[in-house]
């Protein structure tokens, strides 16, 4: 459960955790990092790097000097410079990690992008955050109810307050290009503010607002996975998978990011294995492939016309046939070939313990019953 979800305390601090949002779970911290230097000491004479990473709303990040020589920690909430104005965050990462961080998005020391930390921030700064944090849910919904009303094909999925509320960031999705110009003037009349349109991809859209995939855990797009690299079917076909896209589709929409997860092994397995499409000919008849086991090395072979009779088949015995067809030799059938497979045994639970059964207490009969039949045999009969 995130901090917003489990609500804040004093100084916008979570209630939940106890933990000032530094419980390194991902439950609070969307794309955290575990800083596994955190307990050891620097070299003599060696300087602390003096940029740090800031995480904003919803796995927002980026990069800050520390020009002021702040004594900062993971969990502190800083004020940083911004065009115009100054935004509130939390201080993500600090230390030689963040150094490595940089190097992984390619995110040069001397870049403009790398802005400045103004200060820690006071409980004004803070205040006035939360406050705007509390109006966004607000304003999406009516945001979303002018957007319909103007006929607009997209979607606005979020809205980011600057930490000193002078500015709101609608993120939306939309197919195609949109013209907003109508859009942005209604905005800052019905909210009076500074009104900022940012276009996301699906992807990205899933990845800001979180959700449970079908796996039953958190989103890998926001959690930990920061790179969305291109999926295409293919990847589905190398691993057998059924070619299904309400299955294959994430919550984006698009296909899953962990269909690439283990495609390199299946391709390292298929390396010996013999195309699908070719056939085998044999004396008796010519053989398709019906099906195939990759990390078994199997294939199921069907004679044409006696497709409900399937021969299995090694990768070694298949290529052999293959060579065998290319020289022109002949292959009298497939029988020759088949591998019997074992039936894998299903353990059989035996009682070693000596226990006894489970339901020796249960009563056979109802009690009642029995109490009623002992009345009727013991009720004395009339004489007449």
């Amino acid at each position: 459960m995130g901090c917003n979800s489990c609500s804040t305390g004093k100084d916008g601090q979570p209630k939940g955790c106890k933990n000032n949002g530094t419980c390194g779970t991902d439950s609070c911290n969307k794309l955290s990092v575990f800083d596994w230097l955190s307990n050891m000491a620097l070299p003599q004479g060696m300087e602390p790097f003096n940029i740090v990473e800031v995480r904003f709303k919803n796995g927002r990040k980026h990069f800050y000097k520390n020009t002021e020589n702040l004594s900062l920690s993971i969990g502190d909430i800083v004020a940083t410079e911004a065009a115009p104005g100054h935004d509130v965050g939390i201080v993500s990462l600090v230390g030689e990690l963040v150094r490595v961080q940089m190097k992984k998005k390619k995110v040069r020391q001397d870049s403009s992008e790398v802005l400045k930390v103004y200060r820690k921030a006071t409980q004004r700064d803070i205040d006035i955050w939360q406050e705007a944090r509390e109006r966004e849910e607000k304003m999406k919904v009516r945001a979303r109810e002018i957007a319909i009303r103007l006929n607009l094909q997209m979607k606005i999925s979020d809205i980011e307050f600057q930490g000193d509320a002078s500015k709101a960031t609608f993120y939306y999705t939309a197919e195609e290009r949109v013209d907003f110009r109508q859009l942005i003037k209604e905005f800052a009349r019905e909210f009076n503010t500074r009104i900022e349109m940012r276009q996301i991809g699906f992807r990205q859209e899933a990845a800001r607002l979180g959700g449970i995939g079908s796996c039953g855990r958190e989103l890998c797009c926001s959690t930990w996975l920061t790179d969305f690299r291109s999926v295409n079917t293919s990847a589905a076909r190398y691993q057998q998978l059924s070619l299904n896209p309400q299955k294959l589709a994430g919550q984006c929409g698009k296909l899953k990011c962990c269909l690439n997860y283990e495609l390199d092994t299946y391709l390292d397995a298929l390396k010996d294995f013999p195309k699908s499409e070719v056939k085998l000919h044999t004396k008796k008849g010519t053989a398709v492939c019906q099906k195939i086991d990759i990390f078994k090395g199997l294939l199921w072979y069907a004679y044409e016309g006696d497709w409900s009779n399937w021969h299995t088949l090694t990768v070694e015995q298949v290529n052999k046939i293959i060579k065998a067809n290319s020289k022109k030799e002949p292959v009298n059938s497939l029988e020759e070939f088949a591998v019997d497979l074992q039936q894998e045994e299903k353990p059989d639970y035996h009682n070693v313990v000596g226990q006894d059964s489970l339901t020796r207490f249960d009563s056979k009969g109802s009690g009642k019953k029995k109490r009623k039949n002992k009345r009727k045999k013991r009720k004395p009969q009339k004489n007449g």
